[in-house]
């Protein structure tokens, strides 16, 4: 075999089972949604963040339309990058636009390292250097790239091992809150920074953060058993079973903690609930379970994430070298993925980590319905109102979440608009010179 063939990505066909990619879609759901998200929801919409959940879900449905719609005409490893390359060619749309959300999976990863680290030092007291819950969430990502090296149905076993243990932990923590609280009602009179409507938009979107793993299921389109079948199926799956378990885990939050309470616990606000609820020992337990979620978020992330960068590494949409590594493209882009989250891992706290990914997904998604809305509607056989509702319905939480953003963290909207800039100029600089390297290959062998 030659060296170029060696290294041609291998994705194999029916090696994914409808069990195995629903876990691994609800696996970077529940572990990036719950743990994290429900503290910095309630700071921004004060104790109604359980509404903003299911806002968030009713958004979602709209969107996984789309999605759903393309996965069945055109099921592809590449995922969203596959998607985007069918709706605007080779073309700068498609490299901007898959970029952002490969950037949004690796800041979901991060997301996912740090929360790992901020429930384990719940054990121990807490993390009052600072400095354990990065070296924790770096050591994480590091071993779910050892077990991402090991093969599909290594991470698919792991995977599904994970989130039944997972799923089921949840669960019990959100119907036993419920259950011993000695009183369900919540003041929804409550109120985040402002109470405004921009506030309840602007934790939507974060909302919307909690289920937008449901993409990486796109991502293994022709390594699932009958993808035209059972790609639909599992984002519908994962997206019915998050709605269940974070209406239950949010009800049971907002009933044992108060609004100030869970603002000040907002990194590890399940583990504090379970405190007042159930004791000590459920604290161990509700940390065991958001160790256990966010490991298998990462596993299955840095899976799908890796793969669509392959996929548009081989489209010739974004640059690629090597640096000497042996292996499959694909390998390659494990790696860049990896060593990427780590970094973010190491140096960004959690709520900017969510705000950069949050601003990235949703740009994307709406570049996605606009492309099944003015170029795949026909060939996907998609109802025009259905990605037209999703449009507006992304354009209102990203204005929302971006204004609270500007009143509180514009330092980070600013990183956000520099770096889509900067993917934006490099982008157009490596496909003119790509295009321009093409025509002279095709002008020299004309000649010959």
């Amino acid at each position: 075999m030659s060296r170029e063939q060696d290294r041609t990505t291998r994705y194999q066909e029916g090696s994914l089972t409808l069990t195995g990619t629903v876990m691994l879609g609800t696996g970077v759901m529940i572990g990036a949604g719950i743990f994290a998200l429900t503290g910095q929801m309630a700071q921004m919409t004060g104790t109604l963040f359980p509404l903003a959940f299911l806002a968030a879900a009713i958004i979602v449905s709209f969107s996984a339309y789309s999605y759903i719609k393309i996965s069945n005409a055109y099921p592809s490893a590449g995922g969203i990058g596959m998607y985007l390359h069918k709706a605007y060619g080779d073309r700068l749309p498609t490299a901007f636009n898959a970029l952002l959300m490969y950037f949004s999976m690796v800041i979901a990863q991060s997301f996912l390292a740090r929360t790992f680290g901020s429930y384990t030092m719940q054990l121990f007291g807490g993390d009052e250097s600072g400095r354990m819950v990065p070296i924790l969430g770096v050591a994480l990502i590091m071993a779910a790239f050892l077990i991402n090296l090991l093969g599909n149905r290594m991470i698919q076993s792991v995977a599904s091992f994970i989130g039944v243990l997972k799923i089921g932990g949840i669960l019990i923590f959100g119907i036993v809150g419920i259950w011993i609280t000695d009183n369900l009602a919540v003041d929804f009179s409550g109120t985040g920074e402002a109470g405004a409507t921009g506030n309840f938009l602007g934790a939507t979107a974060l909302g919307i953060l909690a289920f937008k793993g449901f993409t990486t299921i796109t991502n293994s389109g022709s390594e699932v058993i009958d993808p035209k079948r059972n790609v639909g199926r599992a984002i519908i799956i994962s997206i019915a079973a998050c709605v269940v378990i974070y209406t239950l885990v949010g009800f049971a939050v907002a009933s044992n903690l108060s609004l100030g309470e869970i603002i000040e616990t907002q990194n590890y606000s399940l583990a504090a609930a379970a405190r007042p609820a159930l004791g000590e020992y459920a604290v161990w337990f509700t940390v065991a379970i958001a160790m256990t979620a966010t490991a298998g978020g990462i596993l299955a992330s840095i899976f799908a994430v890796s793969r669509m960068l392959a996929m548009l590494t081989e489209m010739k949409l974004v640059p690629h070298r090597h640096f000497g590594m042996p292996g499959s493209i694909q390998k390659h882009t494990l790696v860049y993925t990896v060593v990427l989250g780590l970094v973010l891992t190491a140096f960004f706290d959690l709520s900017r980590i969510a705000a950069l990914g949050i601003v990235f997904y949703l740009v994307m998604d709406i570049a996605i319905h606009w492309g099944v809305l003015c170029h795949l509607r026909d060939d996907v056989k998609a109802k025009a109102w259905v990605p037209a509702i999703a449009i507006v319905l992304d354009l209102l939480v990203l204005v929302g979440f971006v204004w609270v953003k500007l009143n509180s963290d514009p330092f980070v909207i600013g990183v956000a608009v520099i770096t889509m800039i900067v993917i934006v100029a490099a982008e157009h600089i490596f496909l003119k010179k790509f295009l321009r390297s093409e025509h002279e290959e095709s002008h020299v062998r004309d000649h010959h």
